[in-house]
C-alpha cells in the first residue's frame, strides 16, 4: 500500500468514526426531545454537523476511490470508462475485431483490419531494424507444428500448465489464479472500509500469486469464499491443464505433435546449423518472429490474452563464463523504473534505478542481461510507450525456473493493471542440454586455445560387456545414464563402489533404481592436454508479445480533445510516424479538377517514396476529413489549396507549414522515417494559419 492509499484509507476511517459518533449523537437528542426540553435548534444543528461529516467523508471516499480505482489519464473519466472509449474505437475503425463475428465469435481469437495490420506490420519492422539489424542476428522462420519428442525434451508436456478450477455443478472451467486475482482487485477498489492489515494482505497476494502452489491456491479461494462468478456454485480444487494444442502429423495418426506454444524451440534445435553457420563463433543471437499457440483456459482481457498470438523471440548464445557485452557502455547510463525482488517482497514500489548502478550492484545478474534490458527500453519508448508507465519488474525466487540465473518482465501499465509484455531471462544453460540429451546431438560451442593446457578430466568407462550381460536390452539406457552423471554424483557413485562394491542408481529412462557393481564401471580422474574447451552455451532470451504492446500502445496514444466548435469529444491515436498505419493523407480543400490532379501528383510522387498515404477527394469538409484521421492516429495531412503550393499538417499540434507541392512528399518522407523532426519542418518552412480549413 503506497503513502498515499494509506494516508487517504485512515482519513476514511477517521472520518466514518466521526460520522457515527455524530450519528449517535443525533439520535440521542431525538430520543431524549420526547421527554425532556431539548430545543429543535439543538437537534437541528446537531444534524447539520452530520451532513457535514457525511459531505466530508464522501469527498475523502470519492479521492480513495480515484487514487485505487485509476482514473483515466487526464483523471476525469474511470479507467473502464477509458478502456471501453479505447476499444469502442479500435473496432469501429476496424483496427481489430472479433474473429467469426458473423458465427458468434470464439473467446481468445481476433482478427486484425486494415489499420490495425498496418501498426502491426510497423511495429515487427520497426523490432527487426532495432534488434536483428543493429545486433547482426540470424533470423529464422521454423514451423508452427511441432513434434511431440521436441517439447517433451523442453518440457512443455510435462509442466506447460496453468492451474484450473471447475464450477462443480456445471463443469464451467476457469483459471484459478484469475478468480483470486479479480477477487482481490474487486475487494480492494470497491470496499474502502477495509482494515489497513486487510489491505496489506490481500496486496501481498497480489503481488505473490504467481508463487502459489496448487495447495495454497485453494486454500484461498476457500478462506475468501470464492466461487463461480456465473453461477456462485461452489468450485473444485485447482488443478493443472496443459495449454497446448494437440494434433497429429500425417495420417496415421501415430506421430503425435503440438502447435508451438511458444517460438524459441525451433531455435534451440538449430543451434549446431547456426553455430557453424556464423563460423563458429560466440556470442552470437538468433531471433524468430511467428505465431504461437496456447489454448488458454479463460480468455479475457481483449489481445492481452488469447489463444493465437504473435511472438517476436530472440536467442543470444554467449560463453557461460563471459557475459560481459561490447556495447554494454552504450545502455549503462539509461535510467528507468525497475522493480527488484527485494522491494516486492518488503512492500515497496518500482523506483528508478541507472542501469550500470543495478548491473555493478548485481541486481541484474550481468552485462548482456542488462544490456538487453536497456535496449528493450529504448524499443518500447520509441514506439511510443509512455516511460513512465513502463517498468522492468525481477521475478521473484519462487517464479523463476530452477534452472534460470535472472528474470525480468517489461511491464506496461494499462487500463487493466501492468501487463507483463516483455520477458528476457538469462536461461542458463538448459535448453541447450535439454535437446542434446534427447536427441543424442550435441548442442556445443568450443573455445581454441593458444597454447595446450593441462586439466583434470574426470572419466567415466562404463563396461559394456558386465552391464549387457546384467540388463541385456536395457543395456543402452543404463550406459547413457551413467555417462550423463555430473562430477558429484559420479565421485559419490566411486565412494561407494569403493567401499562397499554396489551402489543403487537411479535410471531415468527406465524410471527406476538399478544395482550398479565395481566391474561394470571405471571412475577416474586423469590429467590430459587439452586444444580447445568445449562447452554448452549460455541463453539469453528476449521475448516479445507483439499484441500485447501493441495493445498497450494503443491506449497510451488514445486521447480525446473538444472540436472547433466545442460541441463534442474527438477521439485521437497520438502514433509515432514509426508505427502509424497511414503516415500521410492527402486532401484537395474543395472538390476542383486541377486541385484533384495536384493530390494525385503528390500521391504518385509518396509512393514512389514508399510512403504509405491515403488521397480523399470527397467533398466533405476538410475539418471532418481531419477528425476522420486523427481517429486513425494519421501524423501529416497534405491540403491542396492550390496548383503550386500545399500545407502540410501536424496531427497533434495541429500546427501548418507551407511547402511547395515538389517538396511536399520529400518534407513527409523526412519526417516520417525520423530523418528530420517535425520542430526542424516547423523552423524551415512558412507558417500556415488553419482558421481558413476549418480545423
Amino acid at each position: 500500500m503506497d503513502a498515499v492509499e494509506e494516508s487517504l484509507r485512515r482519513a476514511l476511517s477517521q472520518k466514518q468514526s466521526a460520522v457515527e459518533t455524530q450519528g449517535n449523537t443525533v439520535r440521542s437528542l431525538k430520543a431524549a426531545a420526547v421527554t425532556t426540553s431539548v430545543s429543535k435548534e439543538k437537534i437541528d444543528a446537531a444534524i447539520e454537523d452530520l451532513n457535514k461529516l457525511k459531505l466530508e467523508m464522501a469527498s475523502v471516499e470519492k479521492q480513495l476511490q480515484a487514487h485505487i480505482g485509476g482514473a483515466g489519464r487526464d483523471g476525469s473519466i474511470s479507467k473502464e470508462a477509458f478502456r471501453q472509449a479505447v476499444v469502442n474505437t479500435l473496432e469501429r475503425r476496424l483496427f481489430y475485431i472479433p474473429s467469426f463475428k458473423i458465427y458468434r465469435g470464439v473467446a481468445g481469437l481476433y482478427d486484425y483490419g486494415p489499420p490495425g495490420c498496418s501498426v502491426k506490420s510497423n511495429v515487427l519492422s520497426f523490432w527487426r531494424q532495432h534488434f536483428v539489424l543493429e545486433e547482426n542476428m540470424l533470423e529464422v522462420d521454423c514451423p508452427c507444428v511441432t513434434p511431440e519428442v521436441v517439447l517433451k525434451a523442453s518440457g512443455h508436456v510435462d509442466k506447460f500448465t496453468d492451474l484450473m478450477v471447475k464450477d462443480e455443478k456445471t463443469g464451467t472451467c476457469y483459471r484459478a489464479d484469475h478468480l483470486l486475482k479479480d477477487y482481490c482487485s474487486e475487494k480492494l477498489q470497491k470496499d474502502l472500509t477495509m482494515p489497513p492489515e486487510k489491505v496489506t494482505e490481500l496486496k501481498h497476494v497480489l503481488a505473490t500469486l504467481d508463487d502459489l502452489s496448487s495447495e495454497e491456491l485453494g486454500a484461498k479461494i476457500k478462506e475468501y469464499g470464492i466461487t463461480a462468478p456465473d453461477t456462485k456454485n461452489s468450485l473444485s480444487d485447482p488443478y493443472p491443464f496443459n495449454l497446448m494444442f494437440q494434433t497429429s502429423i500425417g495420417p496415421s495418426g501415430l506421430l503425435p505433435g503440438y502447435m508451438r506454444p511458444e517460438t524459441a524451440q525451433g531455435i534451440f534445435v538449430n543451434f549446431k546449423d547456426l553455430y557453424y553457420f556464423n563460423g563458429n563463433k560466440l556470442p552470437f543471437a538468433a531471433a524468430q518472429i511467428g505465431q504461437a499457440f496456447r489454448n488458454e483456459i479463460s480468455p479475457r482481457q481483449g489481445l492481452l490474452r488469447v489463444r493465437e498470438f504473435t511472438l517476436a523471440e530472440i536467442e543470444h548464445f554467449v560463453d557461460p563464463e563471459d557475459k560481459s557485452h561490447p556495447k554494454y557502455s552504450e545502455v549503462a547510463n539509461l535510467e528507468f523504473l525497475m522493480f527488484p525482488r527485494e522491494e516486492q517482497m518488503s512492500g515497496q514500489s518500482a523506483k528508478i534505478i541507472r542501469l550500470g548502478d543495478a548491473v555493478s550492484k548485481g541486481i541484474v545478474n550481468n552485462e548482456t542481461l542488462g544490456y538487453f534490458i536497456g535496449r528493450v527500453y529504448l524499443f518500447l519508448t520509441r514506439l511510443g510507450i509512455d516511460k513512465d508507465r513502463l517498468r522492468f519488474r525481477q521475478h521473484l525466487a519462487n517464479e523463476m525456473a530452477h534452472y534460470a540465473c535472472d528474470c525480468w518482465d517489461a511491464e506496461i501499465e494499462c487500463s487493466y493493471g501492468w501487463i507483463e509484455c516483455v520477458g528476457i531471462a538469462d536461461r542458463s544453460a538448459y535448453d541447450l542440454l535439454a535437446h542434446t540429451e534427447k536427441s543424442g546431438v550435441p548442442l556445443v560451442a568450443s573455445e581454441k586455445f593458444a597454447e595446450p593446457k593441462e586439466v583434470e578430466k574426470l572419466v567415466i568407462a562404463p563396461v559394456k560387456k558386465d552391464l549387457g550381460l546384467a540388463f541385456k536390452a536395457n543395456q543402452k539406457k543404463v550406459i547413457e545414464s551413467l555417462e550423463a552423471m555430473s562430477e558429484k554424483e559420479a565421485l559419490d557413485m566411486k565412494a561407494a563402489l569403493d567401499s562397499k562394491g554396489e551402489v543403487e542408481f537411479y535410471v531415468c529412462t527406465l524410471e527406476k533404481n538399478v544395482t550398479i557393481t565395481k566391474n561394470m564401471v571405471t571412475i577416474n580422474k586423469e590429467r590430459k592436454k587439452e586444444h580447445q574447451r568445449v562447452f554448452t552455451p549460455s541463453v539469453i532470451e528476449p521475448s516479445f508479445g507483439i499484441g500485447r504492446i501493441i495493445y498497450c500502445l494503443f491506449e497510451h496514444s488514445f486521447y480525446m480533445r473538444p472540436s472547433k466548435a466545442g460541441d463534442e469529444q474527438l477521439n485521437v491515436f497520438r502514433f509515432p510516424p514509426v508505427v502509424a498505419p497511414i503516415k500521410c493523407t492527402v486532401f484537395p480543400l474543395v472538390q476542383n479538377q486541377q486541385y484533384e490532379a495536384v493530390a494525385k501528383s503528390i500521391s504518385k510522387s509518396l509512393t514512389a517514396a514508399g510512403i504509405s498515404h491515403k488521397i480523399d477527394v470527397t467533398g466533405t469538409s476538410i475539418g471532418k476529413r481531419y477528425a476522420r484521421t486523427d481517429e486513425l492516429g494519421v501524423p501529416f495531412a497534405i491540403t491542396v489549396d492550390s496548383e503550386s503550393s500545399v500545407t502540410i499538417r501536424e496531427r497533434d499540434s495541429k500546427d501548418q507549414v507551407r511547402v511547395s507541392v515538389e517538396e511536399a512528399a520529400s518534407v513527409v518522407k523526412g519526417v516520417s522515417e525520423g530523418h528530420t523532426t517535425w520542430a526542424d519542418v516547423w523552423s524551415t518552412f512558412p507558417h500556415h494559419s488553419s482558421a481558413s480549413q476549418d480545423d
